[in-house]
């Protein structure tokens, strides 16, 4: 008798997934960025293969690695993003008035990288604590003189810090929910460390803008979940925390930030928001098997407008460069088989990625003066989501005629 294959089992529920959302090949580790000594060995490549459960309806990667693989020497400083930096400064703004933060809070942030946005709450005067798995990035948020643990947020560790006492008025947890693989034990250590009164800040980008603008390229294997605010509501609410308030925000092609607090307090908080945008995500089809199975013809329908500029433009002897190393973009140059003799090069302003090349593709990155140098034709925008930032920084282009591409939701030549 032949033994039944399983396939993954589903991050939340457990059971097995059997829909797909989007395959998209074989694909390198998105943040592996190679050495010019790596150019001769051989570089390991993963099925990208995107699944909705049946069950629960939580889009989701199956993992391939562990956690420890994936994020403990990483590549993405969030602090070279100046739209980004201001994002970070205006939510200390805002939420230090609408929650009365002070001296005598504690602001806990999970995955807060190099410090981006715990350094504005730390200028205000109020305590701030990171906490922070890759330790090249906690390095230099500790650099800044912000206090940070080398550790993986979980059931554990915040059990651990209520016991030692450092509950927090704010824990603020910033597109970080999609790259745990095991939600439940996470979303246990939120509830574990956030004071009784206190508010949980949750930012992720929102399934129903991916799938509305065909954003395959935010799917790669370090990100685990896909989320609607509809399931990120039931993960929180199977550890007591209930979401009272929910923005609409423009940051990673369209994000969520979501509010959140204890079931006691949470209710004399709640807004009408949660309730208007779980509405808008049913009538857009998100509880139909359908709205996921289409999605793939969409994405191919991305590929074939990408592969179709590029080659236009070889075969008239014009030179595309790129702007950015993300690990959206390492997706999408994989997934449609782009190398370097359709994009020559690209460039980035972390110098963390300056001289090594993009996983798979091998595609060189150099510094951004890069494009001042070589003057070419069009530069395909790969961090689509910081477009106007990026004009605005090259803006210089225009001055031999050089025009931005941006790949997302189709190919846009921009004037």
């Amino acid at each position: 008798m032949e033994e039944m294959v399983v396939g993954p089992l589903c991050h939340l529920c457990g059971e097995p997934l059997r829909e797909t959302f989007a395959d998209l090949g074989m694909s390198p580790l998105s943040n592996c960025y190679l050495a010019v000594d790596q150019l001769g060995s051989m570089e390991a490549f993963y099925p990208l293969h995107a699944y909705v459960c049946t069950t629960c309806l939580l889009v989701q990667v199956p993992a391939i690695e562990a956690p420890q693989r994936l994020f403990s020497d990483y590549a993405y400083f969030s602090s070279f993003s100046d739209s980004w930096l201001g994002h970070a400064r205006r939510f200390c703004v805002e939420s230090a008035k609408r929650f009365g933060l002070g001296p005598g809070s504690l602001v806990l942030e999970v995955a807060s990288n190099d410090g981006y946005l715990l350094q504005y709450f730390r200028e205000a005067g109020v305590p701030v604590l990171g906490i922070e798995p890759a330790a090249n990035v906690a390095r230099a948020a500790q650099d800044k003189g912000i206090p940070t643990l080398v550790r993986f947020m979980g059931r554990s560790l915040g059990e651990e810090l209520a016991a030692d006492k450092k509950k927090a008025d704010l824990v603020v947890a910033n597109n970080v929910l999609a790259h745990v693989p095991d939600l439940d034990d996470f979303t246990a250590g939120l509830a574990s460390v956030l004071k009784p009164q206190g508010t949980l800040s949750l930012e992720f980008p929102h399934l129903l803008r991916l799938i509305r603008e065909r954003q395959f390229d935010t799917i790669y294997h370090e990100h685990f979940s896909y989320l609607s605010l509809e399931v990120a509501t039931r993960v929180l609410a199977r550890h007591g925390l209930v979401v009272f308030d929910v923005e609409e925000l423009a940051t990673h092609g369209g994000s969520l930030r979501v509010y959140a607090g204890h079931a006691a307090t949470a209710a004399s908080r709640a807004t009408s928001n949660p309730a208007r945008i779980i509405e808008d995500e049913i009538q857009s089809g998100l509880r139909r098997l359908e709205t996921y199975r289409s999605f793939s013809d969409q994405v191919q329908a991305v590929k074939r407008d990408l592969l179709r500029f590029l080659i236009d433009a070889r075969e008239q002897g014009k030179q595309v460069a790129g702007y950015g190393a993300p690990a959206k973009g390492n997706t999408l140059l994989n997934y449609c088989g782009v190398r370097t003799d359709l994009l020559a090069y690209t460039v980035d302003r972390n110098p963390h990625k300056q001289g090594r090349f993009l996983p798979g593709t091998r595609i060189p990155i150099h510094a951004p003066g890069r494009i001042a140098e070589t003057r070419p034709d069009y530069v395909l925008i790969l961090p689509w989501n910081l477009r106007e930032e990026i004009v605005g920084q090259m803006a210089g282009i225009r001055k031999w005629g050089g025009k931005f591409v941006v790949p997302i939701p189709r190919v846009e030549v921009m004037a």
